[in-house]
């Protein structure tokens, strides 16, 4: 019979060593636990606003790219609407050469902004008609004068917007097309608006798009979704502006690979297949043949 394992007396150094080990882990794995449900009870808390549904965009997916049209028209709706509040620091007029504008456009619509620089010979600070290398100028010199024009609210910058929620896309489409009157028993705070698809129900920019409240230069007609699916689309670019290059640039060294594995492979089949073809044999004193590998 097999002798029995041996036992670890309870008293034993080591014995105490894994106890303590033991409670150590186990108050570790307390904290964790503790830890998660107080997180997930903080998601749990804050996920009071209406999820956004899915909508199909015409970027979305390993070989599509982004609409020029529809960033050109996006461009026109901030321009005209949310640059009044938000700005685009990121953004340079450069960025939107041989994207939806040509060099000459873009040259003139930055000709129209008026930039702050400076300073000059005598140390002041002076204005300028905008050039390619510029930003996109804020409408506020500072955070106070922004939040003085807006009761005290903040007007984000623009530039990553769409990546600060996990709907992307979804959510900044469903913000701007979500304002309505709020409905029995829900109190709305002065100087707030009820916007089901924000955080808390209340937001306090005013519903800035409206059917008709710009005119498209190509004749697109302006409707309320079709503004705000414009500048979405332009604000997904605005966070990703390499998207496009960076998908061609993906696909090319996919379909580069992808050779150099055939080519490979094929290396391999020839350099191998003398190896793998020949046979070893054996001899023995007796003069019988012992052999191995495939018959010739």
């Amino acid at each position: 019979p097999n002798p029995a394992p041996p036992q670890l007396a309870l008293n034993h150094p080591m014995s105490s060593s894994l106890l303590r080990f033991a409670q150590r882990f186990a108050g570790l794995g307390a904290v964790g636990a503790a830890s998660y449900l107080a997180t997930g009870a903080t998601l749990a808390a804050d996920d009071d606003a209406l999820h956004p549904p899915h909508h199909g965009w015409s970027h979305h997916g390993m070989l599509k790219s982004f609409d020029a049209g529809s960033i050109r028209r996006g461009f026109y709706v901030y321009k005209n609407v949310c640059s009044a509040c938000h700005s685009l620091s990121l953004i340079h007029y450069r960025n939107l050469v041989d994207v939806c504008f040509t060099e000459d456009e873009v040259k003139e619509i930055a000709f129209e902004a008026e930039i702050q620089d400076g300073p000059n010979d005598e140390g002041e600070m002076f204005t300028r008609p905008g050039k390619l290398v510029d930003a996109l100028p804020d409408p506020y010199p500072n955070e106070e004068a922004a939040r003085y024009a807006n009761n005290g609210a903040y007007p984000p910058d623009l530039s990553l917007i769409v990546k600060a929620s996990e709907a992307k896309e979804d959510y900044v489409f469903s913000v701007l097309t979500g304002f309505q009157e709020p409905p029995e028993g829900i109190h709305v705070r002065e100087g707030l608006h009820f916007n089901p698809y924000f955080t808390g129900g209340q937001i306090s920019m005013a519903q800035p798009l409206y059917d008709e409240s710009i005119e498209y230069d190509d004749g697109t007609p302006a409707t309320l979704s079709q503004l705000a699916k414009d500048v979405t689309t332009f604000l997904a670019w605005t966070a990703e502006p390499e998207h496009d290059v960076r998908k061609k640039l993906g696909f090319n060294v996919l379909c580069t690979f992808s050779l150099l594995w055939i080519s490979l492979f094929y290396l391999k089949r020839f350099k191998w297949s003398l190896l793998k073809n020949r046979r070893i044999e054996f001899r023995d004193t007796q003069g019988i043949v012992r052999s191995s590998g495939p018959s010739p």
